[in-house]
C-alpha cells in the first residue's frame, strides 16, 4: 500500500514537472515570437501557457500581445487581472502603466489618468509613466473643454430650436384665427353698382331733401313776387284812370 502511495505521488510530481516545463517552454516560445513581432503567434503561446496554470507574468505578456493587435479593450482585462494578481511593486507598476496605455488609446483620458497614478504609486521614479501622465492630463483638459463647449452648443441649438417652436406656433394660431373669419362671396358688377349707390345715399341723407326744400322756397318766393308785381299793375291802371278823366274834363 505504501508503495502504491509513493509510486502515485512520484507519477503526480512528474506531470506537473512535465506541465511545468511545457508551459515555460510555451511561455519562452511566445516571447521569442513577440520579439520578432508575430504577435499572433505569441498570443496563441501565451493562451496555451496559461491554460496549463495560472500566471501573472504569462497573463501580463497576454495583454502586451493582445495590445500590440489593437485590441485595446480587451487588453485592459488582462493587465487589470495582472495587477491584481503581482505581489511586487515593480510588477504592479508596470501593469498599471500599460493598462493607462490601454485607455489613452481608446481616448479614455480619465481612466488613463487614473492608471499612470497607480503606476507612480508602485514606482514613484518611473520617468515614462510620468510623461504618459502629463500628456493624459493634457488631452484630459482639452476633452473636458470640448465637452463643455458642445453642451453649451447643444443649449445655445435648444433655445434656437424653442423659439422657432414658438414663432411657428404663433404663426400658425394667426392663420387659424384668419381662416376662422368669415370672407364675402364675390359680388356681380349690378350688385356692386347698386351697392355703391345705396352707400351714396346712405352718405347724404339730406341732400334730396335739401334741394326739395330750396324748390319749395322758391316757388314761394316768386307767388309773392308775382302778388307784388300784380298789386302794382292793379296800382298803375288806377293812377291811369284817374288821369285819363281829368284830361278830359271840359274847359
Amino acid at each position: 500500500m505504501k508503495h502504491t502511495i509513493i509510486i502515485g505521488l512520484a507519477l503526480l510530481f512528474v506531470n506537473l514537472t512535465l506541465q511545468a516545463q511545457s508551459a515555460h517552454k510555451l511561455f519562452r516560445d511566445g516571447d521569442q515570437s513577440y520579439q520578432k513581432q508575430d504577435f499572433s503567434e505569441a498570443e496563441i503561446d501565451y493562451r496555451k501557457a496559461l491554460e496549463k496554470g495560472p500566471s501573472t507574468e504569462g497573463t501580463y505578456n497576454l495583454g502586451n500581445a493582445v495590445y500590440q493587435q489593437s485590441r485595446y479593450e480587451e487588453a485592459v482585462k488582462y493587465y487589470q487581472e495582472a495587477a491584481v494578481r503581482a505581489t511586487d511593486k515593480e510588477t504592479k507598476s508596470r501593469a498599471f502603466h500599460n493598462l493607462g496605455n490601454s485607455y489613452y488609446q481608446q481616448q479614455d483620458f480619465q481612466k488613463s489618468v487614473d492608471a499612470y497614478k497607480n503606476a507612480l504609486r508602485m514606482n514613484s521614479k518611473d520617468i515614462d509613466t510620468k510623461k504618459n501622465l502629463s500628456m493624459a492630463t493634457q488631452q484630459l483638459q482639452m476633452q473636458q473643454q470640448q465637452q463643455e463647449q458642445q453642451n453649451q452648443e447643444d443649449q445655445e441649438n435648444d433655445k434656437k430650436k424653442d423659439s422657432e417652436n414658438n414663432e411657428n406656433k404663433d404663426q400658425e394660431k394667426q392663420e387659424g384665427e384668419e381662416e376662422q373669419e368669415p370672407k364675402e362671396e364675390p359680388q356681380s358688377e349690378e350688385e356692386q353698382e347698386q351697392k355703391n349707390q345705396e352707400e351714396q345715399q346712405e352718405q347724404k341723407p339730406g341732400q334730396e331733401m335739401q334741394e326739395k326744400d330750396l324748390t319749395l322756397q322758391e316757388a314761394k318766393e316768386l307767388l309773392e313776387i308775382m302778388d307784388q308785381e300784380e298789386q302794382k299793375v292793379q296800382q298803375r291802371l288806377r293812377k291811369a284812370n284817374v288821369k285819363k278823366s281829368k284830361s278830359t274834363k271840359e274847359w
